[in-house]
């Protein structure tokens, strides 16, 4: 499968340790599937560093989990929001086990939709059911360099 990256400054190496934490799944390398998100994301991360230009990165990802910590959130629900709660709270220092995990990106409206909760303006479930009507593309963050071992950079 070809996944895609997109950044605004080039690389060679993936370093886990220069990935930002408390994003939708933890700290990770995150790609999609999805070429013109990989270009959005490139655009908006110049944006908003006020530097570099806009680049994607072609992968190639051997789909051999085998040997991985995989959690695959194959839609929206109670438990895909409560982890990406979970993982965009500052205050958490608590971090997941997982190599590798896939599902649906939250984007902007989403974000509001998560702080609205924090809030205590929603619960949990008018989060979900709010969430359910957007478009969402997957995303798949790799947490570990064994999970990063699977990624060959086309």
């Amino acid at each position: 499968m070809i996944l895609y990256h997109g950044t605004n400054f080039p690389f060679d190496t993936i370093d886990l340790s220069k990935c930002r934490p408390n994003k939708d799944f933890g700290k990770g390398f995150y790609l999609t599937s999805i070429e013109s998100q990989a270009i959005d994301m490139a655009q908006r991360r110049c944006n908003f560093d006020e530097a570099g230009s806009p680049i994607i990165q072609r992968y190639e990802w051997d789909e051999n989990n085998d040997n991985l910590q995989v959690l695959i959130f194959e839609g929206i629900s109670v438990e895909w929001a409560e982890f990406i709660v979970k993982n965009r709270d500052r205050k958490n220092t608590e971090r997941h086990e997982y190599d590798l995990i896939i599902g649906p990106i939250a984007d902007d409206g989403v974000v509001y939709q998560i702080n609205r909760y924090l809030q205590n303006i929603i619960t949990i479930n008018d989060l979900v059911r709010e969430l359910k009507y957007k478009k969402l593309n997957n995303q798949y963050c790799f947490c570990s360099e064994k999970a990063i071992s699977h990624l060959k950079r086309l």
